[in-house]
C-alpha cells in the first residue's frame, strides 16, 4: 500500500500529468500548459462529436447519391427516345419526386438539427414543409402506379394493352402530382416557425386541435404507407406467382425440346399439362388448348428453344428476387418515420423524450434512403437502362455502343410462348 499522493507506474498518463502540472492548472508553467490541457482531455472523440460526424457524413452520402443517381436517370430517360415507354414514364416521375425529396428535405432537416434552430424564416418553413410532403406523396403514388402497371402487363396482358399507352401514363402522372398538391395543402397552411428558447426557433406544424392532428397523421399513415404497401405487396406477390408458374412452364418446354432432340415425339404425359396462364385459343364447346409451337423441328431450332428457355428462366428468377427487394425496402424505409409521426401525435411527451436528437434524425435519414435506392432498384439493375446510359455518355468512349433491341422483339420460339404474356419481363429487372 503506497501513500495517497504516490505516483502509480501503471497509469503513465496520470503520472506524467502530475509531474508536469503539479496536480492543478495553476501550478503548470507556461511552456507546458498546453501539454497539461492535452493530458487532461479524455482519450478519443466525445460521443456527441462522434454522433455529429457520423450524422453529417451519412446525410452527405445519401444526399449526393440521391441527387447524382436521380439526375442521371432523368437525363438518360429524356435523351433516349427508345426508352420512352409506359413504365419509364412512371420512373421519370419517380426520379423527379426523389430528386425533389433530396433537395428540399435533407438540407433543411440536417441544418436545423445540427444548429438547434431554424434559420431560414417562416416563409421558407412553409415552402419546405409543403415541398417535402409533395415529394413523399408523389414518390409513393408513383411506386403504386408502377406496381399496378406491371401487374396488368404480366397478369392481364391482353386487356392491359388496350389502355397501357403513354398518353394514359401521362394522365396518371399528372393526376398523382395534382392530387399531391391538393392533399398536402395543410402543411403549407399550418407550418410556421415557433420559438423554443430565447433566440432559437423551430419549423413546426401548428395544427388547429389535437384531434385534427391525430386524424391527419392517421390519414397519412393509411394513404401514404399502409394502403400503398399492401397494394405493392399484393401486386408483386401475384406477379411472382405468375412468373413462378411461367418458370414451371419453361421447364416443361425445355424437357419437351430435349426429348425432341433425342427423337422423341411422345405427347405430354398425364399430369404434365401446359400452364394455363399463357396464350390459349378458344375452341368450339368452350374447350381450351395450349399448343406448343414447333413440336417437330430441326436440331438448330430445338437448341434455340433450349437457350431461350434458359434465358427466360434466369430472367424471371431475377425479377422475383427484385420484387421482394422492392417491397422490403419500401417498408424498411418508411415504417419508422410514419410510426414516429403517429406516436408523436398521440403521445407527444413520451415520443419527444425517446426520439429527440439523434434518433429522429436517423429515422429521417432512413426515409431519405429511398431516394437513392429507387434508382438502383428500378433503373440501374436493368440491362436496357445500363446500355442506354452507356450510349448517352458515349462521348467519353471511342465507340458508341448500340442499344439492345426492344424487349417486345423477343423471338417467339417454342421455348417461349411469352410474346404476349411476358413482353415486359426483361424490363422489370436485371438481365
Amino acid at each position: 500500500m503506497g501513500a495517497a499522493g504516490a505516483l502509480d507506474p501503471r497509469r503513465p498518463n496520470e503520472t506524467l500529468q502530475r509531474l508536469l502540472c503539479g496536480g492543478g492548472p495553476g501550478n503548470a508553467s507556461g511552456w507546458n500548459r498546453s501539454l497539461c490541457d492535452l493530458l487532461r482531455s479524455p482519450p478519443g472523440p466525445p460521443p456527441a462529436d462522434l454522433e455529429f460526424t457520423v450524422r453529417v457524413l451519412l446525410y452527405a452520402l445519401i444526399f449526393l447519391l440521391s441527387v447524382f443517381g436521380n439526375s442521371l436517370i432523368i437525363l438518360v430517360l429524356v435523351l433516349n427516345r427508345r426508352l420512352r415507354t409506359v413504365t419509364n414514364s412512371f420512373l421519370l416521375s419517380l426520379a423527379l419526386s426523389d430528386l425533389l425529396l433530396a433537395l428540399c428535405c435533407m438540407p433543411f432537416t440536417l441544418v436545423p438539427s445540427l444548429m438547434g434552430t431554424f434559420i431560414f424564416g417562416p416563409s421558407v418553413c412553409k415552402l419546405v414543409a409543403y415541398l417535402m410532403s409533395i415529394s413523399v406523396s408523389v414518390s409513393t403514388f408513383s411506386l403504386v402506379a408502377i406496381a399496378i402497371e406491371r401487374y396488368s402487363a404480366i397478369c392481364n396482358p391482353l386487356q392491359s394493352r388496350v389502355w397501357q399507352t403513354r398518353s394514359h401514363a401521362y394522365r396518371v402522372i399528372a393526376s398523382t402530382w395534382l392530387l399531391s398538391l391538393l392533399l398536402m395543402l395543410p402543411y403549407a397552411i399550418f407550418s410556421t416557425t415557433v420559438p423554443t428558447r430565447p433566440g432559437l426557433t423551430q419549423c413546426q406544424h401548428r395544427w388547429p386541435s389535437q384531434p385534427f392532428k391525430q386524424a391527419w397523421y392517421i390519414l397519412l399513415l393509411l394513404i401514404l404507407f399502409f394502403i400503398p404497401g399492401m397494394v405493392m405487396a399484393v401486386a408483386y406477390g401475384l406477379i411472382s406467382r405468375e412468373l413462378y408458374r411461367g418458370i414451371r412452364f419453361e421447364m416443361d418446354v425445355k424437357r419437351e425440346a430435349t426429348g425432341l432432340q433425342h427423337g422423341s415425339t411422345e405427347p405430354l404425359a398425364p399430369g404434365m399439362e401446359d400452364d394455363g396462364c399463357y396464350v390459349q385459343l378458344a375452341r368450339p364447346g368452350g374447350a381450351l388448348e395450349l399448343s406448343l409451337l414447333g413440336r417437330v423441328g430441326t436440331g438448330q431450332q430445338d437448341r434455340a428453344r433450349v437457350n431461350s428457355s434458359q434465358a427466360m428462366l434466369l430472367a424471371k428468377k431475377r425479377v422475383i428476387r427484385m420484387l421482394i427487394v422492392i417491397v422490403v425496402m419500401f417498408f424498411l424505409c418508411w415504417l419508422p418515420i410514419f410510426s414516429a409521426n403517429t406516436w408523436r401525435a398521440f403521445a407527444a411527451a413520451s415520443a419527444q423524450r425517446a426520439l429527440s436528437g439523434a434518433p429522429i434524425s436517423f429515422i429521417h435519414l432512413l426515409s431519405y434512403t429511398s431516394a437513392c435506392t429507387n434508382p438502383l432498384i428500378y433503373c440501374f439493375m436493368n440491362r436496357r437502362f445500363r446500355s442506354a446510359f452507356a450510349a448517352t455518355f458515349a462521348c467519353c468512349r471511342p465507340r458508341r455502343p448500340r442499344l439492345p433491341p426492344p424487349d417486345d422483339d423477343m423471338p417467339a420460339t417454342g421455348a417461349s410462348l411469352s410474346k404476349i404474356s411476358y413482353t415486359t419481363v426483361s424490363s422489370l429487372g436485371p438481365t
